[in-house]
Order: structure tokens, then sequence, then C-alpha cells
């Protein structure tokens, strides 16, 4: 969050900068911002706009939750519109690229459960929640990661450091340099070959398949029949040395319309006056 992309020189092969549309080995930088639009209303519109392009296809879009005021205006301008993405991606500020700014990917954006919970509140508290697929990731290595996922607020679980330990990643933070010594994020030939592609894709398979199925003995274990029957009051927390509480004590969860009503929540007030589906900045 709050930094563009970058693709670094040396990573930019002939293949790549025909693909791309960029000089061979020079440094390609992806802006912050985006050049279409710069406001909620001009983003929703956007998605309207790919959806057409793109002959119906699903599109959504993803973010790192800062202010809460900007992810509220968002929300302002899909009712005001009535133009509903298919889906929000939310991921935690925790990081996960060797390719960022280490303060950036340490410290910036909103933590992921936190960030969950905000934007399933915000989403049912606009009474569009039913009209919107909420995914989210956050270090998810395991079933009980997805299913405290689902138990949040999320409809879908993404992982993106499984699978790349899966396939053969050491975490060695040189995603940037072309270096990376397991192949897996270099475009040096001599380093990619270090990958057995037959190998690590069966890895990969299995890493996928059985934590699946674990999810699904979990949730049968729970004596529950789908994961969307995962709720917040079942999974625990402790909180001191003789209290546990779940997560629906933990946290206020809205109820459907409550945002649309005259009288706000408390915890939103200050925040959705703030808001507006004109403007990312502050208006109130």
């Amino acid at each position: 969050p709050g930094h563009g992309g970058i693709l670094p020189g040396a990573k930019v092969t002939k293949e790549i900068a025909e693909i791309r549309g960029v000089p061979v080995g020079k440094d390609v930088l992806s802006p912050p911002s985006h050049s279409v639009f710069d406001t909620p209303r001009g983003l929703i519109e956007f998605i309207q706009q790919l959806r057409e392009l793109s002959d119906g296809k699903p599109v959504g879009f993803k973010l790192c939750i800062g202010k809460r005021r900007e992810f509220l205006s968002i929300c302002k301008a899909i009712v005001e519109t009535g133009i509903f993405p298919d889906f929000i991606a939310i991921d935690g500020g925790e990081g996960g690229t060797g390719a960022a700014p280490l303060e950036f990917s340490n410290r910036l954006g909103a933590p992921g459960v936190e960030s969950l919970i905000f934007a399933h509140n915000a989403l049912v508290g606009f009474d569009i929640r039913k009209e919107i697929s909420l995914l989210s990731s956050g270090k998810v290595t395991g079933s009980f990661g997805i299913l405290k996922l689902f138990a949040l607020g999320a409809d879908i679980a993404y992982s993106a450091r499984a699978m790349m330990l899966a396939l053969g990643c050491i975490q060695a933070l040189r995603c940037n340099s072309n270096h990376c010594p397991t192949g897996v994020a270099t475009q040096d030939r001599g380093l990619a070959e270090g990958i057995d592609v037959p190998d690590k894709r069966r890895r990969v398979q299995m890493y996928h398949k059985n934590t699946i199925e674990s999810v699904a003995e979990l949730v049968g274990a729970m004596g529950l029949p789908h994961t969307t029957d995962v709720m917040p009051w079942h999974l625990l927390r402790r909180v001191d040395l003789n209290e546990v509480k779940h997560y629906g004590e933990l946290y206020h969860y809205l109820e459907p319309g409550e945002l649309l009503a005259s009288v706000l929540p408390g915890d939103f007030e200050r925040a959705m006056k703030a808001a507006s589906a004109e403007t990312f900045q502050h208006v109130a």
C-alpha cells in the first residue's frame, strides 16, 4: 500500500519488454494512483466500463485499507450508482513481498483481521453485502487460517505465501534482484532451471488438495453443513488469563442497512460523516 509497483530493469527481458511494450533492461515504475479515476464514483464507474468491455466478465478490486472513510466513500458510491463490483479483495498491512521497501511492507496499512471485519461490516451496513463477494488473505498456510477468515466475514480465502512455499520459495527476500536462489522469482534462465517443474507442480497440487480436504473435515467436526455456516461466535480468543471470548463479543457486527439509517452507530459516525462518493478526501 502507498507505493507503486516496481519491476526492476534486471528482470525486464526481451520477452517481457515485448509483452509490456517497455524498453529492455529499464525499470518499469507503476504509479501508486490510477490514471483513469481519482474519486470513489470514478472507481465504481470504471468497474462498470471494464465489465462492459469484457462482455460481462467478473470485475472487482483489491486494496489494503488505510483510512476508514475512504472505504466508506466507495460504499457510498456503490449505493448511489447502483453499480456493484463482483468482488472486493482485502489485504492486510502485514506485508508479504520481497520486492517492496521494508518499512512499507511491514508498517503501512491496517491489520488483516480488523480490515476484513471492517469491510464486511461496511458492506452489511450499506445493505450491499449480498451483492459482493468478499475475498481475504493474511499469511494463510493451513485449513484453520481459511476457516478463521470465513468466520470473520470472508466468502473466499486466498493464499500466495503458502503456494510460493509449496513451489519452493525459501523467503530469501531477493525477489527484486533477479537472483532468487530457488529460481521462483527470477527471469535468469540458469537460476530458473533450478525448479523441477514436474515435482513442484505436484507439490502445489497436493498442498491445495489436502488443505481443502482439511477444511471440510474441520467444518464437519464443528457439526456444520457448509463453510458459509461458520460464524464469528465459532472462533474463540483468549483475552486474559481467565477469560475467553468469541469474535462476536470482541467486535461490533452491524445489522443489514444500519449505515443507511438516520442515526448511525457510534463507532462509525465520525468516519461516515467524513465520507463522500465524490472524493477520497475528508469532507466534514
